[in-house]
């Protein structure tokens, strides 16, 4: 039974507060969607309910209440047969489609924030179509230029008891951190497998480690002791926190989230602000340049592939195939969803931010009245 404690509260000012944006990255199979299950549901049992956004196209149905779901504006299996892509490009493709209204799911964010203190963020299972594209820093800016955004990356703790996997985990999460530039917070998933003190230890005490290291005499090893060296620093300033996203233990611990708020609000908020301010046409500038890549990417493709081309006329923004909702058959997508990182035991109802679905909804007879002259 989880003892009834607050994840965080952001801020001790009366004024009135922005939620915090918890972007939840992590390899496949970590335990990020259950986490986020897990801790959407702790939160509703302190009066605290959080406003869910699920960015993985893959995934057909969510064990918890998002109200915004990428897969209510892109169809990942259309994404895939019009544009002639494998899984990862359709996940890839369908991201960047979304990104490019993702201006529309932050007002919805802006409407939520007087009834929400966070906004949870869960992100695909192929960590790197999020982190390494252009579409996951369009995402990622967008909620740190307007939101306290703190990211947690969720690491599987079972798998990385071996030194040199461990090292290969932590250098993928510090690369992470430089590249997103935000508060950053490790998640040590599935303690209820194995206790993570054993990795606590190995960041503390250099020396632990090393021995633990010592046992492995293959090249790999020297590689790993050399990264150690560099990631011993990294180590100083990490948040860590050890979870049970099965048992539903570490709650506690979570309260890291009121201090990761605190550093956005010291540190990055004043940094934001003056970028906005010296780099405003700039950084806008950019940004379209950025959004304008992936449409005309995703166009000269669609002109290149047969299939593409008997539902979309050369003039068409690609990015109008998010209004293309609903068009296929939801049993074919849901004979391809990949449910391996979802807890199917405390599956909750879906309730998607209906506003969305409405604007979508309302979009469509103009989609079709435009390109039907």
């Amino acid at each position: 039974m989880v003892a009834p404690v607050a994840v965080a509260e952001p801020g001790a000012s009366g004024a009135p507060q922005l939620p915090v944006c918890l972007l939840v990255l992590g390899m496949a199979g970590s335990g990020k969607t259950t986490f986020v299950q897990r801790l959407t549901g702790h939160l509703r049992r302190q009066s605290s309910p959080s406003y869910v956004i699920y960015l993985d196209p893959a995934i057909h149905e969510v064990p918890f209440p998002a109200n915004i779901h990428i897969r209510d504006t892109v169809k990942n299996k259309k994404v895939m047969k019009q544009y002639g892509l494998g899984p990862n490009g359709g996940i890839v493709t369908s991201l960047n489609l979304f990104a490019t209204r993702f201006d529309q799911v932050m007002k919805f964010i802006e409407m939520a924030q007087n009834t929400s203190k966070y906004v949870l963020i869960d992100t695909p299972g192929q960590i790197e179509v999020f982190t390494w594209s252009a579409s996951g820093t369009i995402i990622t800016e967008a909620l740190a230029s307007s939101f306290p955004t703190v990211v947690i990356y969720v690491m599987d703790t079972s798998r990385s008891t071996n030194p040199v996997t461990f090292t290969s985990n932590m250098l993928y999460a510090c690369s992470i951190l430089y590249k997103t530039k935000l508060p950053f917070i490790v998640v040590m998933n599935k303690t209820d497998v194995i206790d993570h003190s054993f990795a606590v230890e190995w960041m503390q005490d250099f020396e632990d480690f090393q021995d633990a290291l010592n046992q492995e005499t293959t090249y790999i090893s020297n590689l790993t002791h050399s990264v150690s060296l560099v990631l011993d620093e990294f180590y100083g300033s990490l948040r860590v926190v050890g979870f049970s996203a099965v048992v539903g233990t570490g709650f506690n611990e979570l309260v890291q989230v009121t201090s990761a708020a605190e550093e956005y609000e010291r540190e990055y908020r004043p940094e934001y602000e003056c970028l906005k301010k010296s780099l405003a046409g700039a950084q806008s500038e950019q940004q379209k340049e950025q959004l304008d890549c992936l449409r005309k990417d995703r166009g000269s493709v669609a002109s290149d592939t047969g299939t593409a081309k008997e539902s979309l006329s050369p003039a068409l923004d690609p990015s109008d195939l998010i209004l293309t909702r609903g068009t296929l058959d939801e049993e074919d997508e849901e004979a391809d969803s990949d449910t391996d990182d979802i807890d199917h035991r405390v599956t909750e109802e879906s309730h998607e931010e209906p506003a969305f679905q409405n604007f979508m909804q309302e979009s469509m007879p103009q989609y079709w009245q435009r390109n039907n002259k």
